[in-house]
C-alpha cells in the first residue's frame, strides 16, 4: 500500500474510515506486483490499483463489504476458461489480495500511520501483516525499522512480534516485499501462519557519468523508472543545474573518485557516458568490483574493443568484465538522444526483470515473468536484489520441518481450482 501512502495519510488526518484492498502474492502473469493497492472510503471514493483493470471493480465491493461487515479477508483472483467474462484475470495469472478495514478507532490505524509517513518520506521501513492463519489473527499488523525496533503487534503475541521483527527486517536489508511463514508461537514450523511483508525502501539510484545531450534524456528516463538520479562529470562548466535541471542532484568530480566515496547498493545503475579513457578505465576498473545491479558504457564497437583492453591492461579479470555491458543499450535503431535513452532504459529494465528484449508478438516468452526465489516463493518486489535474504522453509529453530506454505486454504483437494477463493476473519 506503500504506492498511495500520501492519499492514505491524508485519510488518516481526515479521520476517514476506509479499507485498503493489498496485492500479497503474484503467480504467473498479472499486471501489478505485490504491494499494489486499493482504497476505497465511506463515501465511495476511491485511490490506487491492484490490476490495472480487470478485477478492480470486484475488489472495490469487497473494500465495501469490509467496511460495512467490519471483516477482514483474502481473496484470490485468476483466469476462468469456462467463463471467460467472469471476473478475474483475463491475462492468465492468479493474485491474492488482502482487505482489511481500517476504522477511526481501530488499533492498526496508529501502525499504519507510522509505516505510511516513512514511506511518504521516502525513508525505510516494513509493514508485517498476517493474510492466513487463525480469525483473530487476520489483518494484525506490525511495522519495523531498519533497526529492529517495531511498533503493533500481531496478536498479543510478544514471541510472534519478535520473530516476525527478525524476518521482516531480513527482507528489509534485501529491499524485497514477499511472504513469510510461522508456527503461531513464533517459531519457524510452517503452516500455521502467513505474513505478508511490505518493503518501503528508498527509490534506487542511477548514477550518470558524463554531462552530455544523451545524459539529460537518460536522466529523464530515468526520473520515469522510479531511480533517483546523479549526473557527475569532472568538467564543472558542463555539470550544472542548469543543464540537468531534472536530475535530483549534479556533481562535478572526476568519476571514480565520486564512486568510491557515495552510496551505492545492489539496485544501483550506473551508466558512463564519457566514453572517454581517462575518465571510463578508472571509473570502470572501480565499478566492476562493486555489487551494484548495471554497469554499462556508452561508445562504439571500436571504443569498446578499446576499452576493453585498456582494462585489461589496467588489471580487470575477465570475470569482473564480464559484467560490463558494452555499447550500452538494446537494438533499436536509436538515433536521436531520447531513442538512445529508451534504448539504455530498456536494458536496465530488461536486466531488472529478466527480459530477453526480443518482441513479444510471434514470441512465446511470458510477458510477467514470475520470479521466485531458489527456495520456490514468489520473491515479490526488489526480485532484482542479489542475494538478498528469503524467506524460511523447511528445517527451522526446534527442528522443525516440511514443505514450506503449502496449499492449505487454497481449495478442496482433488478439485478443480476455483475463480476466486476466500479466508475471512471477524
Amino acid at each position: 500500500m506503500f504506492d498511495i501512502a500520501g492519499e492514505l495519510l491524508r485519510w488518516l488526518a481526515e479521520g476517514r474510515d476506509f479499507a485498503v484492498a493489498t496485492v500479497v502474492s503474484v503467480d504467473g502473469s498479472a499486471p501489478r506486483d505485490p504491494g499494489a493497492a486499493l482504497a476505497v472510503d465511506r463515501a465511495g471514493t476511491a485511490v490506487g490499483s491492484v490490476s490495472g483493470g480487470c478485477v478492480e471493480g470486484a475488489v472495490y465491493e469487497l473494500c465495501r463489504q469490509a467496511l460495512e461487515d467490519g471483516g477482514t479477508r483474502v481473496e484470490r483472483f485468476g483466469y476462468s476458461d469456462e467463463d471467460a467474462f467472469a471476473v478475474g484475470l483475463t491475462c492468465g495469472g492468479t493474485i491474492e489480495v488482502l482487505v482489511a478495514p481500517v476504522g477511526a478507532q481501530a488499533p492498526v490505524r496508529q501502525v499504519l500511520r507510522a509505516a505510511l509517513a516513512a514511506a511518504d518520506r521516502g525513508g525505510p521501513g516494513a509493514l508485517v501483516r498476517v493474510v492466513r492463519g487463525p480469525a483473530d489473527l487476520l489483518g494484525g499488523a506490525l511495522f519495523v525499522r531498519p533497526d529492529g525496533s517495531y511498533e503493533g503487534g500481531l496478536g498479543k503475541r510478544p514471541e510472534l512480534d519478535r520473530t516476525a521483527a527478525e524476518e521482516a527486517r531480513a527482507l528489509l536489508d534485501g529491499g524485497r516485499t514477499g511472504t513469510v511463514v510461522l508456527a503461531e508461537d513464533g517459531s519457524h514450523c510452517p503452516g500455521g501462519l502467513t505474513l505478508f511483508v511490505e518493503s518501503s525502501v528508498p527509490p534506487p539510484r542511477m548514477i550518470v557519468f558524463g554531462a552530455v545531450d544523451f545524459a539529460a534524456a537518460l536522466v529523464r528516463a530515468g526520473r520515469f523508472l522510479g531511480y533517483h538520479v546523479t549526473v557527475c562529470d569532472a568538467r564543472p562548466v558542463f555539470a550544472t543545474r542548469a543543464r540537468f535541471p531534472e536530475a535530483d542532484e549534479v556533481v562535478a568530480d572526476w568519476p571514480h573518485r565520486y564512486l568510491r566515496r557515495t552510496a551505492t547498493d545492489a539496485r544501483t545503475v550506473l551508466c558512463v557516458l564519457t566514453h572517454d579513457a581517462k575518465f571510463d578505465v578508472p571509473l570502470l576498473k572501480a565499478a566492476l568490483g562493486m555489487p551494484v545491479a548495471f554497469v554499462g558504457a556508452m561508445g562504439s564497437r571500436r571504443t569498446h574493443a578499446d576499452r576493453e583492453r585498456r582494462l585489461r591492461e589496467a588489471g580487470v579479470g575477465e570475470r569482473e568484465l564480464a559484467r560490463l555491458r558494452s555499447p550500452i543499450g538494446l537494438d533499436l535503431g536509436a538515433r536521436t538522444p531520447e531513442e538512445t535513452a529508451l534504448s539504455i532504459a530498456a536494458e536496465i529494465v530488461a536486466a531488472r526483470r529478466g527480459g530477453t528484449g526480443v518482441p513479444l508478438t510471434g514470441s512465446d516468452v511470458p510477458i510477467h515473468r514470475d520470479a521466485r526465489p531458489a527456495s520456490g516463493r514468489p520473491s515479490g518486489s526488489g526480485g532484482w536484489t542479489p542475494g538478498a535474504p528469503r524467506a524460511r522453509s523447511g528445517a527451522g529453530p526446534g527442528g522443525c520441518g516440511g514443505e514450506g506454505e503449502g496449499d492449505a486454504g487454497r481449495g478442496a483437494p482433488g478439485g478443480a481450482p476455483r475463480l476466486q477463493e476466500r479466508w475471512e476473519g471477524p
